[in-house]
Formats: C-alpha cells, sequence, structure tokens
C-alpha cells in the first residue's frame, strides 16, 4: 500500500513523504496512530497543495527577515548606565538591556534570545551585535552605551 506520511517515521522517511508499506503495517499501526494516510490522488493533491503553500509561507517568512535585517543595520541603540572611571561597567549590558532598548527607541519587538553577544558589554562606547532574525538572517545592530 502507498502512503503519505503525516510526521516523521523511523525508516520510512520524514513528514510529507510517500512510502510503500504492507497493508497490514498501514491498516493495523500506522494509520490508527494517525502516523500516516493512505495515498490516493485526492490525497496527493493535497499534499502538494500544502507544500506549495509552506514554500510561499517560508519564502515571505524569509524576505520579511531580510527587510527587517536592512532596517536594523540603519538603527543605533542607545543605553545608559552606571559605571566607574575609564569608561568600565558596573555589571554588563545584555541581550534583555540591548531588546529593551530597541523597543524603547524603535519600536521594533526583538526576542532577547536572538541578540547574539560574544562577549558581554562591560565597557562603555560603540558595539556592534548580531541580531539572528531567521536562519542564515543576520542583522549587525550598532549598541551605544553611556555612562551616567
Amino acid at each position: 500500500m502507498k502512503v503519505i506520511l503525516l510526521q516523521d517515521v523511523k525508516g520510512l522517511g520524514k513528514k510529507g513523504d510517500t512510502a510503500k508499506v504492507s497493508d497490514g503495517h498501514a491498516r493495523n499501526l500506522l494509520i490508527p496512530k494517525g502516523m500516516v494516510k493512505e495515498a490516493t490522488d485526492a490525497n496527493i493533491r493535497e499534499l502538494e497543495k500544502n507544500q506549495v503553500a509552506e514554500a510561499a509561507r517560508i519564502a515571505g517568512a524569509h524576505q520579511a527577515a531580510v527587510d527587517l535585517s536592512n532596517k536594523i543595520a540603519l538603527l543605533r541603540v542607545t543605553i545608559e548606565t552606571k559605571g566607574g572611571e575609564g569608561g568600565r561597567l558596573f555589571g554588563s549590558i545584555t541581550g534583555k538591556d540591548i531588546a529593551d532598548g530597541l523597543m524603547a527607541q524603535h519600536k521594533i519587538e526583538i526576542d532577547k534570545r536572538k541578540i547574539v553577544l560574544d562577549n558581554s558589554i562591560k565597557q562603555a562606547g560603540e558595539h556592534t551585535v548580531d541580531v539572528k532574525l531567521y536562519p542564515e538572517v543576520t542583522a549587525k545592530l550598532r549598541v551605544l552605551v553611556e555612562v551616567k
């Protein structure tokens, strides 16, 4: 029997693939557990339609991330914090501080986990941080740290 996988099945393939399995295996295990459905003409057309819609959704999300990346590259976030002599900070600037500053100053909401800090910012001045917006789409954000 030819079936369409509704989820990843070890030994058969990944979600959306078609596979040939024995009738008993399909009817007794795979179909009752909702892991597959029979590969009829209607089900195959529905699968193809869903794959086209998913590809369009992914392309749209990727383009939105590229547009946001271009916008973020032009911005600068200013963060004021307490510090000592020589521009040394009392503590450090975190991804949350940068995300909050981006929201307050430019009305752009970014999850703090998407801000990549190689080393924590402990010195006043201008720093460049990466903002991972989408797989293979990373923006460079300039962060200006000023001591009060």
